[in-house]
């Protein structure tokens, strides 16, 4: 079954993480232990974890962060049947009347807070970078994202070297993801505002989200609000409930 063609965020949901299989050692133990006669997913919660944080240190070890992603010449781009997710009942919209004016609050360990509107954010440097997106369940899709580089953000901002995670917010029911920040200032990482040559549309995370080709799609919070730079962690929507919380590429 295609995620190219699933609804909203099943496509996500549906998945196990293929990252997580990296950690062989550990992973293999947890997984035993959900065998028979064992006490199930309780018992083996400390062993999935001990495999997870293996899991997270082969992929750091692995990341390089002069490695940038192209997406093939012969890749067609996805255009309107990329998939769109959220976990809101519906679309979600920014809501002027009601909520005011959108702002991209950026804040947390830096020196220089921030709070942009979508015009401020258009008017910084801008990046246009065709690239590919990648579902936990193992498909992958094409499309021109256009946007500010985090790293252009974060410069702005004077982000202390004590920041080590940096979380990103949305107004969609609260969704929030965590991120290490050598992923978050990777070259490609972006806030995105536009794809595909138009401004960036509700379905797809409007008015602003973050994404980068190293994470997996549910790390990539759409219809961003905050951007909290963080000594330490604290977990996300989906790695609150079981997925990889590192969810790299």
């Amino acid at each position: 079954m295609s995620g190219l063609w699933l609804p909203r965020h099943a496509a996500e949901r549906a998945g196990l993480d293929r990252r997580r299989f990296l950690a062989a050692g550990a992973g293999t133990l947890a997984v035993a232990a959900l065998g028979c006669g064992s006490e199930g997913p309780k018992s083996a919660e400390g062993l999935l974890r001990a495999g997870e944080r293996l899991n997270e240190r082969v992929e750091r070890a692995l990341f390089r962060h002069n490695a940038m992603n192209h997406a093939p010449r012969r890749a067609v781009n996805t255009g309107l049947r990329f998939p769109s997710y959220f976990v809101s009942p519906r679309v979600p919209v920014w809501n002027e009347a009601a909520r005011g004016v959108w702002r991209l609050e950026i804040g947390g360990l830096v020196r220089r807070p921030a709070r942009l509107t979508l015009g401020e954010l258009t008017e910084l440097p801008r990046t246009e970078l065709r690239l590919e997106h990648f579902c936990v369940e193992g498909w992958s899709a094409v499309a021109v994202r256009t946007g500010v580089l985090l790293h252009e953000l974060a410069r702005r901002a004077d982000v202390s070297p004590d920041a080590r995670y940096v979380d990103f917010a949305s107004f969609d029911d609260d969704y929030h993801e965590s991120w290490d920040i050598e992923s978050a200032l990777h070259p490609q990482t972006m806030i995105v505002y536009g794809q595909d040559g138009r401004m960036l549309d509700p379905a797809y995370g409007a008015p602003a989200r973050v994404y980068s080709p190293v994470k997996l799609g549910y790390k990539n919070t759409k219809y961003l609000t905050r951007i909290t730079f963080l000594a330490e962690r604290n977990g996300g929507y989906w790695s609150d409930v079981g997925y990889e919380w590192y969810g790299g590429v």
